[in-house]
């Protein structure tokens, strides 16, 4: 089992940023990929960002094409924190955010990740 505690969210200006942080804990020692997933209200779940935790792959990121180059995913091994940067947020970035973790490979499918956090508000106002 693995948990993820996730903070940093809540309200922003339009334009504004925020930094998403996500603290693993349990048998991460597997652990291929963290990332983010959003989902805005009367809408699906759609992947934000991953990042490859260890091996020949290690450290290697895939963004959302409507991220624009705004956000920023990193990681902390020791810490086994992942984090997301975002800059320049837009009102129609308002969505739950779910850190996600998975021992397999995934890539943008929900259903490739086994583990997900509580999922905190992001909220941008115009």
């Amino acid at each position: 089992q693995v948990q993820l505690v996730e903070s940093g969210g809540g309200l922003v200006q339009s334009g504004g940023s925020l930094q998403l942080s996500c603290a693993a804990s349990g048998r991460t020692d597997s652990t291929y990929a963290m990332g983010w997933f959003r989902q805005a209200p009367g809408k699906e779940r759609e992947f934000v960002a991953n990042i490859i935790w260890s091996g020949v792959s290690d450290g290697r990121t895939l963004y959302a094409d409507f991220v624009e180059g705004r956000f920023t995913i990193d990681k902390d091994n020791a810490k086994s924190t992942v984090y997301l940067q975002m800059h320049g947020l837009k009102p129609e970035n308002t969505a739950v955010h779910y850190c996600v973790q998975t021992d397999r490979k995934a890539v943008t499918r929900a259903n490739e990740y086994d583990y997900w956090g509580q999922g905190p508000q992001v909220t941008v106002s115009s």
